[in-house]
């Protein structure tokens, strides 16, 4: 009788063991200590971010608890290229020459007409691309957000990269991904803060970084609320434009997040305002990083002289003082973009 209860307990015993071993099979490699940065080479860059990881999410000084581990990301040139345009450009550019042969009074505008002649210059002058940004809420003013969201989608689903020829979506840089999943793994909140539209990025920014549209600051215009064929929807429209670049980046950050972020990534002068905010006089330790293009052959390599935006000159000049990082994208990163 004994031997029989001995024989039950063993095979109860084992059962449990296997079960366990399939429980244990089945959690993900990270989970079990595998590198959280594959695409990371070890080097100093990758050392400053994993080492103010550890140091504020471990009890001890410099400890920041979670609710106030906030990082933003610029998006253009930070999260996937903006060469040889800003993607938002490339969807705009294919919407005119869609929209144009339609519409005369479209047809008319200067800055239609520009860009029409490839005048990139003009359209990127001024202090935050004003061309540019004329465009953007000329051609998306009048129309509903699902409206909107539709036309970007169907963009998003046809139109290929002229380098790589590969969709926008699938350009995203894979250690930035890692980055994200890496950062929101170990208690951060994640954000983008980009001078591209708010609306646009939003249509993907949850499919492609796992950033919801609340966790998206952009340039915005007003929308405006009716009611059309009975039913109720949020109109764009081109008033009270807020361009979410340089200075205007703090005051997004303060405005539609409102906490200061500790973590900030950006690749341009564009994002030096915020890289100061998150850094300088911050009562809670912080870590600013830029992504220097530096990979002619998987990417683009250029500081003073982008294709279009993304010029880098003030930041980086100022960056050994700040102590920010500076990523060496030819030499930090293994790969730059996800195999196909």
């Amino acid at each position: 009788m004994v031997r029989e209860f001995r024989a039950t307990v063993w095979r109860m015993l084992a059962a449990v063991l296997l079960a366990l071993a399939g429980v244990l099979s089945a959690v993900p490699a990270a989970a079990k200590g595998a590198d959280p940065l594959p695409s990371w080479r070890q080097g100093s860059a990758r050392t400053a971010i994993t080492s103010f990881v550890a140091a504020v999410t471990a009890k001890g000084p410099r400890y920041v608890a979670p609710a106030d581990r906030i990082a933003v990301f610029d998006n253009d040139g930070t999260l996937w290229p903006e060469n040889p345009v800003p993607f938002q450009l490339a969807y705009i550019i294919d919407e005119i020459r869609r929209r144009t042969p339609d519409e005369p009074a479209l047809a008319a505008d200067p800055m239609v007409q520009a860009l029409l002649a490839g005048d990139v210059a003009t359209l990127l002058a001024g202090k935050h691309h004003d061309g540019l940004m004329h465009i953007a809420a000329l051609t998306h003013a009048g129309m509903t957000v699902e409206t909107f969201n539709a036309s970007v989608n169907a963009w998003l689903a046809s139109a290929r990269h002229p380098k790589f020829n590969r969709p926008y979506d699938r350009l995203t840089y894979q250690p930035m991904q890692e980055l994200l999943r890496y950062l929101r793994a170990n208690g951060f909140k994640t954000f983008i803060v980009s001078g591209g539209g708010a609306d646009f990025m939003r249509v993907w920014s949850e499919r492609v970084y796992g950033i919801p549209p609340e966790q998206v600051v952009g340039s915005t215009a007003q929308s405006r609320f009716e009611m059309r064929d009975g039913r109720p929807v949020l109109v764009k429209t081109l008033d009270h434009l807020f361009i979410d670049d340089k200075d205007g980046k703090p005051v997004g950050i303060q405005q539609f997040i409102g906490r200061r972020p500790i973590a900030v990534f950006g690749n341009s002068d564009g994002d030096k305002a915020m890289l100061e905010y998150g850094t300088i006089g911050n009562p809670r330790p912080s870590l600013g990083v830029i992504i220097r293009h530096t990979d002619a052959a998987r990417e683009y390599q250029y500081d003073v002289n982008p294709k279009s935006s993304g010029t880098l000159v003030e930041a980086l000049k100022d960056a050994p003082a700040r102590g920010w990082t500076v990523v060496d994208m030819a030499k930090d990163w293994t790969t730059v973009f996800k195999e196909p």
